[in-house]
């Protein structure tokens, strides 16, 4: 489904703003020292803010006063002809009647909560906005998402609205009388069916002319649901400035974007990645944001759109890097290519130096979470280490710190913490919304833990040892063990299971389950029944979170207290 731009645009008449685009938005590409990129980082956060008004509509009178090149803000292709090219203008035209359907249709009021579950079509895009205009909370999902998952969300979240295909739509209604909190369902289709608005139908109708909401810059902006090893996944809030503003280091530095850039971000929209560099780093820069539909990732889309478009700038999870290399890539020209970055999990060196060999061109790890901004970035202008994920970010003051907040020498391992007193930087997430215990166990003492262990060298670069926790980075998706054992657990055959990290060649590192069987089935064919509990978790929950590999134990290891020992398993995993 494609909204066909206007002809012809009109905007009303510019608001007064009460931030303003400066000299750091039209950049020339960067090749800066650190100290000079930590120097010349000035952010400003006013009391006032609103991406939509601030930057977006600022980007539109650069375009109307010939202040900006004549790169489209999104350029969509869905690799079978069809093309959507919008301006920022259009981009605001089309956004303004989005919220107007939000706003009327809807009834949403500012700070009402919004579950988007779209794939990487325009419409998401256009929703996205539409709630930062309207103040609506926007809680993006991704379309793996089962039932369950959905009603744990709509619950939770108690969001009024959800947004969805109708691909998501059959689940939606298979939990809705669950949800006392769901009011208005809109399905972006061609087609209609019963119970839903059709965007589309609502799309044409709505006025162009919207007045953007005034938000506060700590007002929540969006809600992004995490893992993590205990209980349900988290919902991981943040403000119109943490992202808003926070991404500038990211659009600026890392990824070394100007308005004259075409850059493309792989992730999933489900991901809070793809608020990173889909919509937020770029489009402080004024830059392209490219998307390509790509329903499956496809190495060889990959590279025949590299080699086909003019893409300056490319982000994709070091899980596509290690398929990227296995390719023979002299066969494809990536003639406008300039800079590649990863982020999502750690790559190994060999991948970049395979990259580079291939394409001349070095990979750029940054490292960050759906709580912050860029915690630690390979700067452009800065020499990369293979293996390290960079210096530190200069909107934070990175330490690795001891299970007492005592800050540690280069050369120690410790905790990757961001210090949060005496001031708490605005570039964090917010809270983990309505569960204060989870967002107070996030400090310890003058710092926020991110959960993650590391080193600092003596020039100052992070190293990256593995997570304190028990959450399993597969392939850039962040799976809770929880998730799977209580899935696992539903299944007759399963006694009890402990899920932990196993290492892969391609995914860096998958999920597996551990499992002790009821003495009924002892007698099973393994290998079937292993089919059989896999495919189960499958239908649970979301496909991506099943277990590829699996053991059968008579026992597992334990704490005297009862508590499963996972790290245990998961160090004898690591350790073959």
């Amino acid at each position: 489904f494609l909204l066909k731009t206007p002809s012809a645009v009109s905007l009303r008449a510019p608001l007064r703003r009460s931030f303003q685009l400066c000299s750091r938005c039209y950049p020339l590409h960067t090749s800066l020292s650190y100290e000079a990129i930590k120097q010349q980082y000035r952010p400003e956060v006013p009391e006032y803010f609103n991406f939509a008004r601030d930057v977006l509509d600022r980007w539109t009178e650069a375009e109307k006063e010939g202040k900006k090149s004549k790169n489209p803000a999104l350029w969509w292709v869905d690799g079978a002809g069809e093309e959507v090219r919008w301006s920022f203008e259009e981009l605001g035209v089309l956004s303004r009647k989005v919220a107007n359907v939000l706003s009327g249709a809807c009834s949403l009021q500012q700070g009402d909560r919004v579950l988007l579950i779209l794939p990487r079509i325009p419409e998401w895009w256009l929703v996205n906005v539409a709630c930062m205009r309207t103040g609506a909370v926007v809680i993006p999902g991704t379309q793996q998402l089962t039932a369950k998952d959905i009603l744990h969300r709509l619950q939770k979240s108690k969001a009024k609205c959800i947004v969805t295909d109708h691909s998501v739509a059959p689940a939606v209604d298979s939990v809705e009388a669950q949800c006392q909190s769901l009011k208005f369902k809109l399905l972006v289709s061609e087609g209609h069916r019963e119970g839903w608005l059709n965007f589309k139908d609502l799309l044409k109708n709505a006025p162009s002319d919207h007045h953007c909401v005034t938000t506060k810059c700590q007002d929540p902006m969006a809600i992004y649901f995490t893992s993590g090893t205990t209980g349900s996944p988290k919902m991981t809030e943040h403000s119109h400035s943490s992202y808003g503003i926070g991404l500038t280091v990211s659009g600026r530095y890392w990824l070394d974007l100007t308005s004259s850039d075409i850059f493309w971000n792989t992730s999933d929209t489900g991901w809070a990645k793809s608020a990173w560099s889909s919509i937020f780093s770029p489009w402080i820069q004024g830059a392209c944001v490219f998307v390509h539909k790509m329903p499956q990732f496809d190495p060889s889309i990959v590279f025949e759109s590299l080699s086909r478009f003019p893409i300056t700038v490319f982000c994709s999870p070091p899980t596509a890097y290690r398929m990227f290399v296995q390719h023979k890539l002299s066969s494809y020209t990536f003639k406008s290519l300039r800079h590649c970055v990863s982020a999502g999990e750690p790559i190994n060196p060999d991948v970049m130096e395979e990259w580079k060999a291939q394409t001349g061109l070095d990979i750029h790890e940054g490292y960050g979470q759906t709580e912050t901004v860029l915690i630690c970035g390979n700067f452009k202008g800065i020499k990369i280490k293979p293996g390290s994920m960079g210096k530190p970010s200069p909107g934070y003051d990175v330490k690795i710190i001891d299970e007492k907040s005592n800050i540690l020498p280069p050369g120690k391992e410790g905790d990757i913490a961001i210090r949060v007193k005496p001031t708490r930087s605005l570039f964090l997430f917010t809270c983990y919304a309505d569960d204060p215990e989870k967002t107070e166990a996030t400090i310890r003492g003058d710092f926020y833990v991110t959960g993650d262990r590391g080193i600092m060298d003596e020039d100052g670069y992070f190293w990256f040892v593995g997570r304190a926790d028990d959450v399993i980075n597969s392939a850039g998706y962040r799976i809770g063990p929880f998730e799977v054992e209580s899935a696992l657990l539903e299944h007759p055959a399963v006694v009890e299971s402990a899920v932990v990290s196993s290492p892969d060649p391609i995914r860096g590192e998958v999920v597996k389950a551990f499992v002790v069987l009821r003495s009924d089935y002892a007698s099973y064919d393994l290998e079937k029944l292993k089919t059989e509990l896999q495919d189960h978790v499958k239908k649970v929950t979301a496909p991506y979170k099943y277990p590829r590999k699996m053991e059968f134990v008579k026992q597992l290891p334990k704490t005297i207290s009862g508590k499963i020992r996972r790290n245990e398993l998961r160090w004898k995993e690591w350790r073959k």
